[in-house]
């Protein structure tokens, strides 16, 4: 698997970025694993999960740096999604991208390395 990403709101990112990790949104906390996409699958997860929602940033994240933390796991219709089961070390993350919002109340979501 080469890059996954994980949409979440700027001003969470911004607070990971001062604390130097990320420990996941309210979902992730209560699902207790932080949840992440393949670049085939980030397009429906803004669409589900995200959609009218604005200052997003999309983060790009290396999974060979997440070691056996890092899980794919059955998900949406039984597709495999990347779960990383504590912390996000902001060592891992080679990325961090705006996403555009739409006045659909979707985003344009950026090219991405697969």
């Amino acid at each position: 698997m080469s890059t996954i990403y994980k949409i979440c709101p700027a001003s969470a990112w911004r607070e990971a970025e001062r604390l130097g990790v990320y420990r996941g949104s309210a979902d992730d906390l209560r699902d207790g694993f932080i949840h992440f996409s393949t670049a085939g699958q980030v397009a429906e997860t803004a669409r589900k999960h995200f959609h009218g929602q604005t200052g997003l940033f999309l983060v790009a994240v290396d999974p060979d740096q997440l070691g056996d933390a890092l899980r794919l796991e059955p998900s949406r219709g039984g597709e495999l999604f990347p779960h990383l089961y504590g912390e996000l070390d902001l060592a891992a993350v080679t990325d961090v991208l705006e996403l555009r919002d739409r006045a659909d109340g979707g985003h344009d979501i950026p090219e991405l390395a697969p």
